[in-house]
């Protein structure tokens, strides 16, 4: 999801306070692991500014900008196949237990 919203920012990057807020339900401390992990890979460049507290920036690099086509075939399937696992889930639901 972080890569989603900040290939939404793409070229340009985003305040840590401001990614939390575009994601709903992560935690603060969720995000910092995701995002620690992701400028590991090289996926995301982080950016401090010098300031009282550090402001924090991150922005994808070019090879996070990459995965713009995968996710986005990723997220068609899904789409396209969404009824087929809610009713496999429904099925599983009302199935008894083995």
């Amino acid at each position: 999801m972080a890569v989603k919203v900040l290939a939404e920012e793409a070229p340009g990057e985003l305040r840590f306070a401001e990614l939390r807020r575009r994601i709903p339900g992560i935690s603060q401390k969720m995000l910092s692991a995701t995002l620690q992990s992701l400028v590991r890979d090289g996926l995301v460049a982080r950016r401090v500014e010098p300031t009282v507290p550090p402001a924090v920036h991150y922005r994808l690099t070019e090879l996070g900008l990459s995965l713009e086509r995968p996710l986005s075939a990723l997220r068609v399937w899904a789409e396209t196949h969404m009824p087929e696992i809610d009713r496999n889930n429904q099925l599983a639901d009302e199935s008894p237990p083995n």
